[in-house]
């Protein structure tokens, strides 16, 4: 090739690392070269608008136009980063050899907080994310952005226990930490570690050139990946990995597909003959969208249209499905319970009478002591499901209200004695134990369990919220603001809202159910 060969890239680091290895490559077979930085789109006119030329990929987007304007020759992308339809006119001209697939820790102090109920891990991307919430589901996941450098340097500044980075990009800068290791178990981005160089389908004398350092099994490979990737109709904006590689004349695929918070996961894995390959990725997304897959999907698409009510309690697929189609909500539980030890000598003598008012309080003292050794006189609860749970698991109910004020004022009436055990939270914001004392009765109060707030920030277009009690209302407020319409399960979280939001919605009875049929009618 007579002319100089214009290798178009990013100036990132990394992407200039990646443009010089392909220069490397073609120069050795004789060819001249020219590195063309790419920055801004901003000056250049096309014919067509973007959208009719496909253009969708945030980080390949610049070249692509570059490439369509003729102003290089060959642009070099990261692969995983390039959408898995190409612009009209463009074309993959080769895959060099592939490096390192896996993600990677990049860890602060020890490694110990693997084995910690709480835990702070920074990631971007939410492959990652649902795929460590998956494995380790009491852990905290924050945001990182930037390039590898800038992300090592807030993993330095911030008081998080690691990091999550693509391996291959810290092996290329020469930049892996000593604290890191290789996340064996975890799927990568489909074509993670790869570099591929486009062109333009015209351009037969550039495609032939490539051509030359395509590496084959890193072109099949990976091409399975972004097939297996394109047939589940994900991209950045779903959690799915994809692994294919060859070995000893096979091919071989891993594919998974989670929830954006990591509670669901679709796992396949298949291996076939090299040269029966072509219907490896059609099979893997099929056996994923046959198992749960489509409605996993379908719940990521809709998730993306624009949510308009969170939950701060992680609702079940079955209470998902009881919104209408107008309602596009998330959930994740804005309290975390710790159940605590009790000693022995709290049920010597055995209390005759006994507050319960959730069904946290159950699994404490079911935690602590046989059914047997819990067999009160006269057991109070506050709401219908936690009466079942404990006449399934302890025995008959003598009193049951909607509220724990209701109980109160039906205690003072009603109660046999003057003394009652509450068995309750570290944080309680009842007025129970209050009312019961105005009026001579002596209540003592066990704390059956500790309520951990955890809260997380939510987009500032969400507009409406739903609330189960007092703390998840308190929780709330530590990240978010009052601009809220707030949907209350019942009065005593009703009271607790009211504090800091205008908008109060109260359920016509305490169930979930009856919070999201509240949710339903404002949405009509």
């Amino acid at each position: 090739m007579s002319k100089i060969i214009r290798i178009g890239t990013r100036d990132s680091e990394l992407a200039l690392w990646q443009a010089k290895t392909v220069q490397s490559q073609l120069e050795h077979l004789g060819h001249k070269t020219q590195l063309v930085p790419v920055r801004s789109t901003g000056d250049i006119v096309l014919d067509k608008p973007i959208y009719e030329l496909g253009i969708t990929g945030v980080f390949t987007k610049t070249l692509d136009i570059a490439l369509l304007n003729e102003e290089i020759d060959i642009a070099v992308h990261s692969l995983k980063d390039v959408p898995t339809l190409l612009p009209k006119g463009i074309v993959q001209a080769a895959v060099i050899k592939r490096g390192n697939v896996r993600d990677c820790l990049v860890f602060k102090n020890n490694e110990e907080f693997l084995s910690e109920r709480d835990a702070i891990i920074a990631t971007g991307s939410l492959r990652r994310r649902a795929q460590w919430l998956n494995r380790y589901p009491t852990h905290t996941i924050v945001g990182l952005r930037g390039n590898v450098n800038s992300r090592l340097q807030k993993l330095e500044d911030n008081d998080w226990n690691g990091a999550i980075f693509a391996a291959a990009g810290l092996g290329r800068l020469d930049i892996r930490p000593d604290e890191s290791f290789n996340l064996e178990w975890m799927i990568p981005a489909p074509a993670q570690g790869a570099v591929m160089i486009s062109a333009l389908e015209n351009d037969e004398e550039t495609l032939a050139i490539c051509a030359v350092i395509n590496h084959k099994e890193s072109e099949i490979a990976t091409s399975i990946e972004r097939k297996f990737l394109n047939l589940l109709e994900g991209g950045c904006s779903a959690p799915i990995g994809g692994l294919a590689f060859v070995k000893d004349e096979e091919v071989h695929l891993q594919g998974v597909l989670l929830s954006l918070d990591g509670s669901k996961k679709i796992e396949v894995q298949r291996t076939v003959a090299l040269g029966e390959h072509e219907g490896l990725a059609q099979f893997c997304a099929d056996y994923i969208i046959e198992r749960g897959g489509k409605r996993l999907m379908d719940n990521i698409k809709k998730s993306s249209q624009g949510v308009n009510v969170y939950s701060t309690k992680s609702l079940t697929d079955d209470q998902k499905q009881l919104f209408h189609d107008d309602v596009v909500s998330e959930s994740s539980d804005f309290i975390k319970i710790n159940l605590n030890r009790m000693a022995p000598k709290i049920l010597r003598p055995l209390p005759r009478n006994v507050i319960i008012t959730s069904k946290n309080a159950v699994e404490a003292l079911l935690m602590n002591f046989a059914p047997q050794e819990l067999q009160f006189e006269n057991i109070y609860c506050v709401g219908r499901r936690t009466k079942r749970f404990v006449e399934r698991k302890i025995g008959k109910v003598k009193h049951t209200e909607n509220n724990s004020k209701a109980l109160a004022e039906y205690l003072v009436d009603y109660i046999e004695g003057t003394e009652v055990t509450y068995f309750c939270s570290d944080i309680r914001l009842d007025e129970l134990p209050t009312i019961l004392n105005e009026n001579n009765i002596e209540v003592n109060e066990i704390t059956a369990y500790e309520t951990k707030y955890d809260p997380i920030k939510i987009n500032d277009t969400i507009k409406s919220v739903m609330f189960y009690s007092p703390s998840t209302v308190q929780s709330y407020k530590q990240e978010n603001d009052d601009d809220v319409i707030a949907f209350c399960i019942g009065e005593t979280t009703a009271k607790e809202a009211s504090k800091h939001f205008e908008d109060i919605r109260i359920a016509k009875i305490p169930t979930v159910e009856s919070v999201i049929e509240l949710v339903n009618e404002h949405y009509v």
